[in-house]
């Protein structure tokens, strides 16, 4: 079940900004018609990917590409002796500014490797085709080409699938880095060894990062070239298929990273100077470069630009049956100044001069392609300014996104654990920062993402208990530093997921606490793979408390699941204390009762319930299994106590907190 969402202008706070939100919108809409008039809609307009590129025909080949300052593009290849070769040069339809050749169909092999040479005035170059949907790497000599692929189609096994109308837990996994041996994990590996472990721990989403070809490995995926192709580090297009089809077998739905908001300066690998202009795809002069990121910036209000992006967005739903994608940088795409340096405080900022309109419309425009061709899909959006409507619905007058990132509650963490002594926590900042979000927008609420543990960071067990990551993990033999690591990184996990309005995500690893950083192979650190991989035997040792933190992250996910307590639900807070650092809340069927404080264990604490129990307990962070002093009963049933207050009848339990605990109940039968 769906919860209801409020309309974007129901803010009274939008109020003098409803002209702009109104005209926002009515520019979405006059563009969306003007681009569909043609094709006859938006998504068949979306489907540049099926026109330019090398494809495969009755007889033969033909291959396209848009280069409007051309003078002469040449296919240059193992089937031309990588020569420019008069055969292979393409024909200029002038009215279009595309380029065109048609080859017979002996003329090139699966498996060639092949680029473009380019002419313009006063120059050429080296070029990979931009829509090309297969680009590999020389081992020898470093560079790029792309390939002709045309192996025989991918036999779907499950091709019905379709996203269940359930709140989303989701496994932010990286390919690369998912194996543990030292070295780039592939496709396969994945699929055989990475994938099992997501399903048994309770996910039922995963979000896949640097799918994308990216020349730089270590740029995360970030830095993207050719926005066609999947990474060939990682393996095939159809070994990747493979992957996520068999997600699909088993319930899981797969998120793409996109990354529309910059591309890689490259001009040989990427699109950057592509036939000689700097302003083919991206902006002219310096707004076309973004200087903190050494990348380009696309032009969105140019109706090409707008084809290549939005016919990317369908070319990985329908050639991978990608579920949807998370939308990285969007608060770069939103603001002429990126959002860099800037503080979020007034509602003024989301409606100025800074605000590139023609992007908010890009990002309108996407979501509704993406969800034309598939309504299942999920689209979240990584923004950190709070762009009121971003994750409204498009009809709100917003975005549409489904989700956006709730990127206040990692930083609220971290500043706790980081900043703050654990006496002085307080528990009304944490639930604000917990339950923060506008009442027309869907939030993905998480403690850590990737980018909490990029090399000069710490992920946020690694914050909590420093060096004793090292030496003090063993589950006989724990410090000081370690219980109160081991106690805090479950409290926070359980209570972001028990607050978590509409999603929950995990980055891969950090559910059982995985140590120190991440680091990818570079000449800073001697190309080593040592923290680009994860280290599962840590997470698969009963005799560590790493494998007691993922054991207790798979049980607070089961008794989510059985209880269906995040679907069609709110949080809704029962008892706050700062003082005693207790809080109490109720989710669904669930309460969730947490003590926070560093050394004060509390008996017969009273929390007001909703009548209807009795309540059982279902779990506890205090458990042995889970690294801790089994301080707390199992099986208690917990009686309501009924106290007339004025004309009302209030109920309430009595229960044993101890300190850096948390318990949940459920009522009847309901068991975990």
């Amino acid at each position: 079940m769906k919860l209801a969402r409020a309309h974007l202008l129901d803010d009274p706070y939008l109020e003098p900004y409803r002209e702009t939100i109104q005209r926002r919108a009515a520019n979405v809409a006059q563009l969306a018609a003007r681009l569909a008039q043609g094709p006859g809609s938006l998504a068949e307009f979306a489907c540049a990917h099926e026109y330019y590129g090398l494809h495969k025909k009755a007889g033969g080949w033909v291959f396209r590409e848009w280069a409007p300052n051309a003078t002469a593009v040449w296919l240059v290849g193992d089937f031309s002796g990588w020569m420019k070769d008069d055969r292979f040069l393409l024909t200029h339809l002038p009215e279009r500014g595309v380029w065109e050749i048609e080859l017979p169909l002996d003329a090139l092999a699966h498996g060639q490797h092949y680029r473009l040479e380019v002419a313009w005035p006063g120059g050429c170059g080296e070029r990979i085709p931009a829509y090309a949907r297969r680009v590999v790497q020389s081992d020898e000599t470093g560079l790029f080409s792309a390939q002709v692929w045309d192996p025989a189609p991918y036999a779907w096994r499950h091709p019905g699938f379709t996203v269940p109308e359930r709140v989303p837990l989701i496994y932010e996994a990286h390919i690369g880095m998912a194996q543990e041996r030292a070295g780039v994990g592939t496709y396969v590996e994945f699929r055989e060894r990475t994938l099992p472990r997501i399903a048994a721990a309770g996910y039922n989403t995963i979000q896949l990062m640097a799918v994308m070809e990216h020349p730089y490995y270590g740029s995360f995926g970030y830095h993207v070239s050719s926005f066609f192709a999947c990474s060939s580090r990682f393996g095939t297009p159809e070994e990747l298929k493979a992957l996520v089809d068999a997600a699909h077998g088993l319930g899981i739905a797969v998120v793409m990273d996109i990354v529309h908001s910059h591309a890689v300066k490259n001009e040989r690998d990427g699109l950057s100077l592509f036939d000689g202009t700097p302003y083919q795809y991206f902006h002219d002069g310096l707004r076309g470069w973004h200087e903190a990121w050494d990348s380009r910036c696309f032009d969105y209000g140019k109706t090409d630009v707008l084809h290549f992006l939005l016919s990317n967005c369908r070319y990985w739903l329908d050639e991978f049956r990608f579920d949807g994608f998370r939308f990285d940088g969007i608060t770069s795409m939103l603001y002429l100044h990126h959002g860099l340096g800037i503080d979020f405080t007034d509602y003024a900022q989301y409606f100025d001069a800074t605000v590139d309109e023609a992007a908010w419309a890009y990002c309108a425009l996407a979501n509704r392609v993406i969800h034309q061709v598939r309504p299942d899909a999920i689209t979240i959006a990584e923004d950190v300014s709070g762009m009121p409507g971003l994750a409204s619905p498009p009809d709100g007058p917003g975005a549409g996104f489904d989700y956006r990132m709730a990127m206040g509650v990692p930083e609220c963490w971290f500043k706790l654990a980081r900043d703050t002594r654990d006496e002085d926590w307080s528990l009304g900042y944490l639930w604000h920062e917990l339950t923060n979000r506008r009442a027309d927008e869907q939030t993905v609420n998480y403690v850590e993402s990737h980018d909490q543990a990029l090399v000069g960071g710490k992920t946020f067990f690694f914050q909590l208990v420093d060096a004793a990551i090292y030496d003090a993990m063993a589950r006989a033999a724990p410090n000081l530093q370690t219980e109160r690591g081991v106690a805090l990184h479950k409290l926070a996990r359980l209570a972001t997921l028990a607050t978590a309005g509409h999603a929950y995500l995990n980055f891969m690893g950090n559910e059982f606490g995985h140590p120190e950083w991440i680091d990818f192979p570079r000449e800073g650190n001697g190309h080593s793979h040592q923290h680009a991989r994860r280290q599962w035997t840590l997470r698969d040792d009963p005799a560590l408390l790493y494998w007691s933190l993922a054991e207790f992250d798979a049980a607070m996910l089961r008794l989510a699941r059985d209880t269906a307590a995040l679907e069609g639900t709110l949080p809704r807070r029962l008892h706050i204390s700062d003082a005693d650092k207790i809080l109490a809340l109720e989710r669904g069927p669930l309460i969730f009762l947490f003590n926070f404080h560093s050394t004060a264990s509390v008996t017969g604490y009273p929390i007001p319930v909703p009548p209807g129990g009795p309540y059982r307990l279902a779990l506890s962070s205090d458990d042995e299994r889970f690294g801790g002093q089994s301080r707390i009963a199992p099986g208690q049933v917990f009686t309501l106590l009924p106290e007339t207050r004025g004309n009302e009848i209030i109920h309430t339990i009595k229960a044993y907190l101890p300190c850096r605990t948390a318990i949940v109940l459920a009522r009847g039968e309901i068991t975990s």
